[in-house]
C-alpha cells in the first residue's frame, strides 16, 4: 500500500492569539475592492454567493463557505448574482515558541488548501456566534473570554482539517477502486471486494466513495454499465441478453428495469430515439441528445455573433439578466428543438431543459473553444476550423502591419464602468482579447495577474487605476446612463488626466457595443477598426 505522508504542524510549540472579528456588509452596488491580509485571516461568507479570488486562485463561495488565508495574501470577492454580500473576517496571529522565545509564524497551516472543512455546519455557526456576540467591550475579563471562545473555534478548525489531511491516504485508495470499476465494470464486482481493495473500514469506504462520486458504490457501478450499454444499443443489432452480459448484467430483465429507471426509456426505445439524434457534450459537461438536423434553435444569452459567423440560423433569442428573467411563454411559443443556454445557473438550466434539449454555452470562453464546440454540435466543424485559421492569419497580418506604430514592450489596458458606478479592468475578454497578442500590446504587471488567474475582469477603484493603466488606455463608453455618468466624471478628473497615457495622447473612449463584445463577428470587425484607430493617434 502506498505510503502517504504529510508535513505535520509543530502544534506543541504554536500559540494562537485572537486579534479581532468583524462582520462586513456590502450592498449590490458597492465596490468589492482588492484587500491584503496583515495576519492570518479567516473569511466566512454569511450571505451572498460568488467567487473569492486569492492571488492566482479562485473559489466559489455561498453561505458559510469558509477560507483561511495566510499573512500578506491578496484577496477580492466578486458577487455572481449582484446580491447583498455579508462575511465575517477573523484575524489572528500565530507564535512559534523556539527555546521559549516567541517568533511570528507565517507558514500555511494546510498547504495547498485554503477552503476549510467546517462540518457539522450547525456547530461551526454556533462557534462563530459565540465569538462574535462576545465582542462587546475591551476590558480584560471580556478580552479573556474572547480568547477562550477563539481557542474553541481554532481547535474545531484544526481537528477537522488536520484529520482530513490524515484521511487523504484513504481517499486515494478509494479513488483507485473507482478507477478499477471504470476499467472492469463488465466483471462481477461486490462492495466487499472494493472495501478489501481500498483496505479501509466499510463505513469509511462508503462515506468517502459517496463524497467522491455522489453515489453509493453499486449505484455508481450500474450507471457505468448503463452508459456503456448505450453505445451497443445505438451502433449494433445485438440482442438485449448479449448487451446486458457484455456490460456486466447477468439478467437482461434486471438490465431493462435499471435502464428505464435511469433514462426513462426502455433499451429499444432509447436505441430508436438516438438513431435519429446525436449525443453531444455541452460546455458544462452535460451529455445531451439533440436532433442530428435541428430546425428550430433558440438562443438564450448575450450575443448571437458566434452563431451568425457559422451560419447557424436561430428562431429567436433573448438575454437573461437580473431585471429580465427567462421568457417562458416566448420560448415555448417558438417550439424550439434545441436551446443554447449561455448562463451559469444550474437550477434554471434544469428548468429550461424541460422545454427542449438544452446545451450550456459560455460566450466568455476562448474564441477557439466556442466555435469548435458549435461546429461539433451542428455539423459545421470544418467551417469553424476554416474561420479560425482565416481569423488567426488576418490577426497576425494586422499586427505585423502595425509594428511601426507600436513601441517595443508597449502596454495597454482596457477599463469599463458596469453595474452602476463600479469600475472594472478587463482581463481575457472583449477588446483585451485582441490587444494582448505576441505581436501586439503587453498587459501591465497588475493586469497580467488578472490574466494568470483566468479572470475575465477585475473590479478596481478609481484611486488604484494608475496601478493598472498601461502606455495606452482604452475606456469603454457604457450603455447604462448611470455607468456613463460615472465614466464621464472620471475622465474629467485629475486622476484620469494625470495618467501618462492620457498626457501622451494615447487614451481612447470607445463605444462598448462596437469595441468590447466577445463574439466572433465583433472580433473580426475589430481587425479593420483597430488599425484605423491606432493610425489616427500615432
Amino acid at each position: 500500500m502506498p505510503d502517504f505522508t504529510h508535513p505535520t504542524l509543530p502544534l506543541r510549540s504554536l500559540s494562537f492569539h485572537f486579534v479581532d472579528m468583524k462582520l462586513h456588509s456590502h450592498s449590490e452596488v458597492e465596490v468589492l475592492a482588492e484587500e491584503v491580509t496583515s495576519c492570518y485571516t479567516m473569511l466566512i461568507s454569511k450571505s451572498g454567493c460568488g467567487r473569492l479570488f486569492t492571488d492566482n486562485r479562485s473559489f466559489l463561495f455561498s453561505s458559510y463557505s469558509s477560507f483561511l488565508l495566510s499573512p500578506n495574501t491578496v484577496y477580492q470577492f466578486e458577487n455572481i448574482d449582484d446580491s447583498k454580500l455579508e462575511y465575517y473576517l477573523i484575524s489572528f496571529h500565530i507564535f512559534h515558541l523556539k527555546n521559549s522565545i516567541p517568533e511570528h509564524y507565517s507558514e500555511q497551516l494546510f498547504p495547498n488548501r485554503q477552503e476549510l472543512r467546517v462540518y457539522p455546519l450547525a456547530q461551526w455557526i454556533d462557534l462563530l456566534s459565540q465569538l462574535y456576540t462576545g465582542i462587546t467591550s475591551c476590558d480584560n475579563i471580556e478580552a479573556h473570554r474572547q480568547q477562550t471562545h477563539f481557542q474553541k473555534l481554532i481547535g474545531f478548525v484544526l481537528d477537522l482539517n488536520l484529520q482530513f489531511d490524515r484521511m487523504t491516504g484513504s481517499t486515494q485508495t478509494v479513488e483507485q477502486t473507482i478507477q478499477y470499476m471504470q476499467n472492469h465494470f463488465q466483471n462481477t464486482i461486490t462492495v466487499k471486494q472494493l472495501v478489501d481493495m481500498a483496505n479501509v473500514p466499510a463505513w469509511q469506504f462508503t462515506s468517502i466513495f459517496k463524497e467522491l462520486t455522489g453515489k453509493k458504490p453499486l449505484d455508481y457501478l450500474n450507471e457505468l454499465r448503463i452508459n456503456r450499454s448505450k453505445d451497443w444499443l445505438i451502433h449494433t443489432d445485438n440482442t438485449l441478453r448479449d448487451i446486458a452480459e457484455r456490460v456486466g448484467f447477468t439478467d437482461e430483465y434486471y438490465f431493462s428495469r435499471r435502464f428505464r429507471l435511469m433514462t426513462g426509456f426502455s433499451p429499444r426505445q432509447y436505441a430508436i430515439s438516438m438513431r435519429q439524434n446525436i449525443l453531444v457534450k455541452d460546455w458544462d459537461g452535460h451529455e445531451v441528445s439533440i436532433p442530428a438536423k435541428p430546425n428550430r434553435i433558440f438562443y438564450c444569452g448575450e450575443s448571437t455573433g458566434d452563431m451568425k459567423t457559422l451560419g447557424i440560423q436561430l428562431v429567436g433569442s433573448h438575454m437573461i439578466s437580473k431585471g429580465e428573467p427567462f421568457r417562458w411563454e416566448q420560448a415555448s411559443a417558438l417550439t424550439p428543438d434545441i436551446i443554447i443556454f449561455d448562463h451559469s445557473d444550474e437550477r434554471l438550466y434544469a428548468q429550461v431543459s424541460e422545454l427542449a434539449p438544452t446545451l450550456t454555452y459560455n460566450s466568455r470562453g476562448t474564441l477557439e473553444e466556442r466555435l469548435l464546440m458549435l461546429g461539433e454540435w451542428f455539423g459545421k466543424k470544418k467551417e469553424a476550423q476554416q474561420w479560425l485559421l482565416h481569423y488567426n492569419s488576418n490577426t497576425l497580418l494586422m499586427w505585423q502591419q502595425l509594428q511601426t506604430l507600436i513601441r517595443p514592450n508597449e502596454t495597454a489596458s482596457v477599463f469599463i464602468y458596469h453595474r452602476g458606478e463600479r469600475l472594472f479592468v478587463m482581463g481575457n475578454i472583449g477588446l483585451s482579447s485582441i490587444l494582448y497578442h505576441p505581436d501586439g500590446f503587453l498587459p501591465t504587471r497588475k493586469v497580467q495577474d488578472v490574466l494568470k488567474s483566468g479572470r475575465p475582469y477585475k473590479e478596481i477603484t478609481e484611486k488604484t487605476i494608475q496601478q493598472y493603466a498601461g502606455d495606452r488606455v482604452f475606456m469603454m463608453l457604457p450603455e447604462s446612463p448611470e455607468s456613463r455618468a460615472a465614466m464621464e466624471k472620471l475622465v474629467r478628473s485629475p486622476i484620469w488626466r494625470n495618467l501618462p497615457a492620457v498626457k501622451n495622447g494615447f487614451s481612447y473612449v470607445l463605444d462598448e457595443r462596437d469595441w468590447n463584445q466577445e463574439d466572433a463577428s465583433t472580433r473580426d470587425k475589430l481587425l479593420s477598426l483597430l488599425p484605423v484607430l491606432l493610425s489616427q493617434s500615432s
